[in-house]
């Protein structure tokens, strides 16, 4: 089966005001379905008169139900629309790994949240949000890293391009920022993007995000000292 898997990240400074955890994550579906969802998120911005970049930092009151639609389109799919995150803690992060080469640890981050789900015998393509002071060539390292590590598998690409191009990075985006503030614990009760999580919550019948071990929502809290 061919798959396709968008990418995206939320790596804060070296500053005093960092969250706790740092968070990359990924969303996995069927190369066959990409058109689909894209029509049915255009139709919910149609529906809602919701343009511009979807984006977890972007939900807001007046955007409720644009949201709430976007968390009904991901659970509808089942096993054929998933996400996958990891959350480093920011403490453990040292940014002078690897000689001074920040994007290489970045991209062994990568390796680790993808490698664990891609599967035998499938084909996958990986599209990473590009970030302009990120060195791309390092995604053909990750290619390589990745091939070898799954020898039945085939990694046909990772390929670097902008969210704003790509709906489905910025649907990525949007799950990743929720999976973030519940693991860093920065919503506020009550408020909208509080709700847009609960309903997430709620439907895959889980106290909070951030104990959810699904295959639908998978998160995984990364320990250097070994393990998982």
């Amino acid at each position: 089966m061919k798959f396709e898997i968008y990418c995206d990240e939320s790596l804060a400074s070296q500053s005093a005001n960092r969250p706790p955890f740092l968070m990359i994550g990924s969303l996995w579906l069927l190369k066959q379905l990409r058109p689909e969802i894209k029509t049915r998120i255009k139709a919910l911005r149609e529906k809602h008169h919701v343009w511009g970049e979807i984006k977890w930092s972007k939900v807001s009151p007046a955007k409720q139900d644009f949201y709430f639609d976007l968390v009904d389109l991901f659970l509808s799919y089942g096993l054929e629309l998933r996400f996958r995150c990891i959350a480093v803690g920011a403490d453990q992060v040292d940014m002078s790994w690897h000689d001074g080469d920040k994007g290489l640890g970045f991209y062994k981050l990568y390796y680790q949240m993808l490698h664990h789900w891609i599967l035998d015998f499938n084909e996958y393509a990986v599209f990473c949000d590009l970030k302009t002071h990120r060195k791309w060539k390092r995604l053909a390292v990750l290619h390589d890293c990745l091939a070898k590590a799954n020898l039945t598998s085939k990694i046909k690409q990772i390929q670097a391009l902008p969210s704003k191009e790509l709906v489905l990075i910025q649907l990525t985006d949007f799950l990743l920022g929720m999976a973030g503030a519940r693991v860093n614990d920065s919503i506020k009760k009550g408020c909208t993007k509080d709700k847009v999580a609960q309903k997430l919550e709620s439907r895959l019948d889980v106290k909070q995000l951030t104990l959810c071990r699904s295959k639908k929502f998978n998160i995984f809290k990364i320990h250097f000292e070994g393990g998982w």
